[in-house]
Order: C-alpha cells, then sequence, then structure tokens
C-alpha cells in the first residue's frame, strides 16, 4: 500500500486517511477487537465494512479534524491512527485521538512518538493552544503516555463511562502550547 508520507519521525510517519480497501479492512478488525475499542468508546457499537467505510469518508472530509494513519517507516505498515478533532478556532483548541490498532506495536513507543509528532503540528504548523484529550480511568497504559508527553491531569468526571457491565471514571487531560517542547517532525524545511 502507498502512503503519502506528511509527517515524518524516527521510526514512523503520519499519512493523511484515506478510504482504500485495505485502510477500511484494518480499521473495521480493529473496531471489532475489544483491546482498541474497550479504551477508545466504541465496544458497544457494531462495526461492519460499510458502516467502516462511511465513518472513513466523513472523517476524512471534515474540515474540522486532521486526521492521519500511522504508518511504520521501513515497512510502510498501517499500525494505528492519531488525530485532532473538535476544533475551537477562537480559543484556539482542539481534541487529541490515537489508537495503535496493530497488537504488535503497542508498548513499544509508537504511541509517544505519534503524540509528540501531531502536538508539534498542532502546535507549530495549525496555531492551536490547547490539546486536551479524555481517557477511561483503568487505562493505566495510556495514561503515563500523555504523562510523559506533557499532559496534565485537569479532573474527572466519576463513573462517566459503563464498560463490561461496570462504571468506570473518565479522566481529563490537556497540554498547552508553552508547555509542549521538543522537534520531532524530521522533514520540515524551517
Amino acid at each position: 500500500m502507498k502512503y503519502f508520507k506528511k509527517l515524518i519521525g524516527n521510526r514512523i510517519y503520519l499519512a493523511p486517511k484515506g478510504t482504500t480497501e485495505e485502510e477500511i479492512d484494518k480499521f473495521t478488525e480493529w473496531m471489532n477487537d475489544f483491546q482498541v475499542t474497550d479504551y477508545i468508546g466504541r465496544t458497544n457499537q457494531i462495526t461492519t465494512y460499510n458502516g467502516e467505510k462511511e465513518y472513513l469518508e466523513n472523517m476524512i472530509n471534515d474540515d474540522n479534524s486532521r486526521n492521519f494513519n500511522i504508518i511504520e517507516i521501513g515497512t510502510d505498515k498501517l499500525i494505528g491512527t492519531v488525530g485532532l478533532e473538535h476544533f475551537k478556532w477562537i480559543e484556539r483548541s482542539a481534541v487529541l485521538g490515537i489508537f495503535i490498532g496493530d497488537n504488535d506495536f503497542r508498548s513499544k513507543g509508537y504511541g509517544t512518538e505519534a503524540i509528540k509528532i501531531i502536538l508539534e503540528y498542532g502546535f507549530k504548523y495549525l496555531n492551536l493552544h490547547s490539546i486536551r484529550l479524555n481517557l477511561l480511568s483503568i487505562n493505566e497504559r495510556a495514561h503515563k503516555c500523555y504523562l510523559k508527553c506533557g499532559f496534565k491531569d485537569t479532573g474527572v468526571s466519576r463513573e462517566q463511562i459503563f464498560l463490561n457491565g461496570k462504571y468506570y471514571d473518565k479522566l481529563h487531560m490537556d497540554i498547552l502550547e508553552n508547555e509542549f517542547e521538543g522537534d520531532y517532525i524530521k522533514n520540515k524545511n524551517v
């Protein structure tokens, strides 16, 4: 599969999301995997090929989001997705979303690298001031990753998420442009 290298890092690059058969197949597979969906709030949904195709088509045509595939450099393997959505241009804010769908690439720093690249893009190219996110309180791996990337805990919505017969807290985090440090995009000119 050929992907277009928009933002290049050390081990991955971020390519604009598309609607090829391969992408639809892979995302349909991941959206039916509890290891992915339990943490992104889509376990209760039934995801079909046609439904995921429509979802991806709507996503890539949404001017209020910037969504990318996470691709491993060298193999050009699709391993996940990262994006900024729900822009509020007056406040200069957006919401981060990410998951590593391929189990072989989890807990190996690929998500951290993707987040740092998208944060640099958001702050230095989209002129954002604040990037926020929400996560399930039992997702300790993601929480540690977000903290490592510079996010701060900003609050808790108690028992907001119903999953597998139990209620869980929803954690809120954000990072401000002056808290972000780093130079992670390798293919920029200036």
